[in-house]
């Protein structure tokens, strides 16, 4: 048996490693007589779980005291002992961050998810709870070092930037080094453990600090059963069309290269190069000033700054989807620019990581946060697929339903305007929804009268998401091409029109700033403001309880035994894969299940059924 020692909090911690089957009885023996909850961790050769060739090489388990480090990678007795543990614990299991943890131990040790979702506390998900700001935003972070340096001990071991330096060491890389590290390495060993004691010792500090902010239990509860959810659905995954991503990975470089090839004409070597482009575009004769701007916008080095925004203003393309604005003639640097990068970007983003990731039954599994912006909003990672522009279709031609099926997707109608209607007790904006109306049109006759035009209509809506968002008039002239002047008379008359929304973010302020600048939201998510931004309230409230919303929806489309079904939550909408057949019923039965009542407002949905790529929800013939 190896054994390390090391201090934590002034205690002296013990990790035992068993090398021989003779020393996993004394493993058995501290886990049959525990007293107590257990903590549990995984190690083993990378991040993507279901990509093949991935390995689990060890299974830690601890208390506040004592760690066990199970090589599971030995086989025979030591698998054993860990399936035994598991066939036979009944109390529960803190892990941090379960959904990596569970997903390793579906499908390397054929644990029902079912079993481990019932007996895990998140401590990553408590500590949202409790401060969802990143330590770049002045909280703690959800990692396990700095939580367990602020709560536990501030000299807590970085395990994972100290084995990185012995990766170094050992001619490994970061990539390389989990998979390459030797199973019996004192460090790989003696870190594998201290964090399952650190996990132990979490758990109670983060339960204390749940009940002194107000945060209620079954708030906790409600974003563990969103956990399962999104758990389940990234388990099961999408089909592939591998050899479409192929195809598609060949044509994204095909058109990265042909772009970059119009921006070396203009002088620029790479589309990377933000001096190189400036110069270029000053050149040309552009300003580089946004509308409503009088100035160009500087980095702190005093370099112009080209962002998203400015490029696409130039290039005369909407900063959402990429299609033409018709705001300004387009500049033809500035739009190779965006459509080299772009081009690029969704090679490496998706194309690639589809085919690095697909499992070998053909199936990608991207990663659902349940719980990750500020407000609480989910996202989708490797790939990040929420952040494709809501007109394409060309990535998501790759991911199918199952042979025979169809795609289903139920988005939320409006779902900012209606919750910012709900929270704020808008009356106006109330009786239009009531009435079933186009909430930017009726705006836009309210602001601008009965003559309004499409113009008046798509200012109004620029200023609504204003409101809903915490953009100001720049951003609202920059996305509309309004003139700065428009957009501020439009201001003024839709808070004239909609009084009710400016109280509310007075209110909500003030509340904010009586209590340590959070404000909290509908369902007492504790949401820290920043102390030069609390305008930002609303979009924080909004946002929230939109998230909320979407979330309550996924816990009753469970409870009607639909998760057979679902695949993805992206941003409002509901994605879901359904036998031919079945689609009809399936898309109702979710549409039902998006469709309530929010303190007096309505809030609906609309159910698409396409053909079997999701791509075919955006036009694509497949």
């Amino acid at each position: 048996m190896r054994t390390y020692r090391h201090a934590v909090a002034g205690d002296n911690v013990t990790v035992f490693v068993p090398e021989t089957p003779g020393d996993l009885v004394h493993f058995k023996d501290w886990w049959v007589h525990s007293n107590g909850d257990v903590a549990l961790d995984t190690e083993t050769t990378g991040l993507d779980v279901f990509s093949d060739g991935h390995r689990l090489r060890t299974v830690q388990f601890g208390d506040r005291n004592t760690a066990w480090v199970i090589h599971w990678e030995r086989g025979g007795r030591f698998v054993e002992a860990v399936v035994e543990f598991f066939r036979r614990w009944r109390r529960r299991l803190y892990i941090h961050n379960a959904p990596y943890d569970w997903m390793v131990l579906c499908r390397h040790a054929g644990l029902r998810l079912e079993y481990l979702v019932g007996r895990t506390r998140d401590t990553q998900v408590m500590a949202k709870l409790v401060d969802p700001r990143q330590p770049q935003e002045g909280g703690i972070g959800a990692s396990l070092k700095p939580l367990s340096a602020f709560y536990i001990d501030p000299t807590a071991p970085d395990t994972q930037g100290d084995l990185t330096a012995v990766f170094r060491s050992l001619g490994l890389t970061k990539a390389t080094g989990w998979a390459g590290i030797p199973l019996d390495h004192p460090t790989y060993n003696l870190y594998a453990g201290l964090d399952v004691i650190l996990t132990a010792r979490l758990y109670p500090r983060l339960e204390e600090a749940l009940s002194t902010v107000g945060v209620r239990q079954v708030l906790v509860d409600y974003e563990h059963e969103l956990l399962h959810i999104c758990a389940e659905m990234t388990r099961k995954g999408m089909v592939l069309d591998r050899e479409y991503a192929e195809t598609l990975s060949g044509k994204l470089t095909e058109v990265e290269d042909r772009y970059l090839a119009v921006a070396q004409r203009y002088g620029v070597t790479s589309v990377n190069a933000p001096k190189q482009i400036a110069e270029a575009l000053l050149g040309m004769g552009e300003d580089l000033i946004l509308p409503g701007a009088t100035a160009p916008e500087m980095t702190p080095s005093g370099a112009y700054k080209l962002d998203k925004n400015v490029l696409f203003f130039l290039a005369d393309l909407d900063v959402k989807d990429g299609t033409r604005a018709n705001v300004r003639k387009p500049n033809p640097l500035a739009e190779a620019v965006i459509r080299s990068k772009r081009a690029g970007k969704w090679r490496k983003t998706y194309a690639d990581t589809f085919l690095e990731t697909v499992d070998p039954d053909g199936r990608v599994h991207p990663v659902i946060n349940s719980l990750q912006a500020r407000t609480g909003r989910m996202s989708v990672t490797r790939p990040a697929l929420q952040t494709l522009p809501s007109s394409d279709q060309m990535i998501r031609r790759a991911l199918l339903a199952e042979e025979g099926g169809v795609m289903i997707s139920t988005d939320f109608a409006a779902i900012e305007m209606r919750v910012l209607a709900a929270l704020a007790d808008v009356k106006q904006m109330k009786r239009a929804i009531l009435a079933g109306e186009d909430l930017h049109e009726y705006t836009a006759r309210l602001v601008f009268g009965d003559d309004f035009t499409p113009k008046h209509r798509k200012l109004c809506k620029g200023v609504g998401f204003g409101k809903v968002y915490g953009g100001g008039a720049t951003t609202i002239a920059r996305q509309t091409g309004a003139p700065m002047e428009d957009v501020q008379r439009a201001i003024r008359a839709y808070d004239r029109v909609y009084p009710e929304i400016k109280r509310a973010s007075a209110r909500w302020q003030r509340e904010a700033y009586a209590n340590r600048m959070v404000t909290v939201s509908a369902t007492g998510r504790q949401l820290p403001l920043d102390r030069d931004r609390a305008y930002a309230v609303v979009n924080y409230q909004c946002q929230s309880a939109a998230r909320d919303c979407l979330g309550q929806a996924l816990i009753d489309m469970k409870e009607r035994g639909l998760m057979e079904y679902l695949r993805l939550p992206i941003h409002d909408e509901v994605l879901a894969s359904a036998p031919k057949e079945d689609a009809e019923d399936v898309a109702r039965a979710i549409k039902e299940c998006m469709t309530f009542d929010l303190f007096g407002v309505p809030v609906a949905a609309d159910a698409e059924i396409g053909k079997r790529s999701w791509g075919s929800l955006y036009g694509a013939d497949v």
